[in-house]
């Protein structure tokens, strides 16, 4: 007896995507699914995540569970469209920017900026199109660790061209003043600035824009999660507890604005020592995973403590673009895909579906 469409349609109910955590039913990844008189099968999967590295994968998977259900044959076709997902309350998603994720800690000194540079650059590397924001006003990093260097031109005298590197869009203060001239800048003008910056850049079509947001929880970050239409947020730590009780504050911040946290990041987990292979924790253990447990967030990774991850960010070429197949830039690359998944799995923007309202008088 052949099997029948809905039999089909039950068997990918019960398969879970490993990147989003969901079934391709439920969550919509089904597009179409058809059955011809000789019991051979072609579906179609809409992946909202990056998938250039995972199409294949998701696809032989497809395929198997259909042909365990009974399917004669099996055609499965794999697309990526990555959406625009809805921000926090009134605010409408940016043109040209389909989803502004906010790497944040609550203090210096934990690597946040590798981090974000790194997340950046895995996430093109799985196939979207990224953009990062340097809105660390006071200590701008990104040029140097993505070694983008210039100053952004205007081809209409109204917006920037966003700088170029590693096959990133990007834009920071420091591509407008000399490096060792200091930023003294009270609270509301650095704001500013950085609006303007975000707004006033000609972001080209990206599928995430991920913002190097300044350490700390000051009149900047606040400024900037109220006002800036943010898709969600990735909490940077190190394990030690100084670094978790800012972290906290940070998360809380994000949480009052109506912001969602799509996980932790605990980076400088570990060190492995090169020579003799010893493990040693040198921040503490368990951190970040006690920050999850407390508020119900994922560990999106836990990233190591390493000479090299160092010297590749000063040399202008983050790990992901110098080793993107190696053990430290296999571990950005999964991190960078459950935050991918974490996105994929908020609801879907509609703002721009919704009618504009004018009043004039006559």
């Amino acid at each position: 007896m052949t099997a029948t469409k809905t039999q089909f349609e039950a068997a990918l109910a019960a398969l879970v995507d490993p990147v989003t955590g969901t079934d391709y039913v439920t969550s919509k990844m089904l597009k179409s699914l058809t059955v011809d008189d000789e019991g051979n099968v072609e579906a179609s999967i809409e992946l909202g995540y990056p998938a250039r590295r995972r199409a294949q994968a998701v696809g032989e998977r497809v395929g198997e569970a259909l042909k365990a259900a009974g399917a004669a044959g099996v055609t499965v076709n794999v697309t990526q469209n990555i959406i625009a997902h809805k921000v926090q309350g009134t605010l409408r998603v940016m043109p040209g920017v389909k989803n502004i994720i906010a790497v944040s800690s609550g203090k210096g000194g934990v690597g946040k900026s590798t981090v974000s540079a790194n997340l950046a650059l895995a996430l093109a590397y799985e196939g979207a199109t990224v953009g990062v924001l340097d809105a660390d006003i006071y200590g701008p990093s990104q040029p140097t660790m993505l070694g983008a260097h210039g100053t952004p031109v205007s081809t209409d005298g109204k917006t920037m061209e966003p700088m170029e590197a590693h096959g990133l869009q990007i834009n920071s203060i420091g591509f407008m003043v000399g490096e060792d001239e200091p930023m003294i800048w009270r609270g509301p003008l650095a704001a500013g600035a950085l609006q303007q910056m975000l707004t006033q850049t000609n972001w080209h079509d990206l599928d995430y824009l991920v913002i190097d947001m300044p350490p700390g929880t000051g009149d900047i970050q606040l400024t900037l999660s109220q006002s800036v239409p943010i898709t969600g947020a990735v909490v940077v730590t190190t394990p030690q507890d100084i670094a978790l009780i800012d972290a906290k504050k940070g998360l809380r911040m994000f949480e009052k604005v109506n912001v969602p946290i799509l996980g932790v990041v605990e980076n400088m987990s570990v060190f492995i020592c090169p020579k003799c292979g010893e493990v040693e924790h040198i921040f503490g253990e368990g951190g970040a995973d006690r920050m999850s447990a407390d508020y119900g967030v994922p560990v999106l990774g836990k990233l190591p403590l390493s000479a090299k991850i160092r010297e590749q960010a000063d040399g202008g070429c983050p790990t992901v673009a110098a080793e993107p197949e190696s053990k430290a830039g296999e571990m950005y690359r999964d991190m960078a895909m459950k935050v991918a998944g974490a996105v994929a799995r908020l609801g879907k923007d509609y703002t721009a579906k919704m009618p504009t309202i004018s009043v004039t008088q006559k």
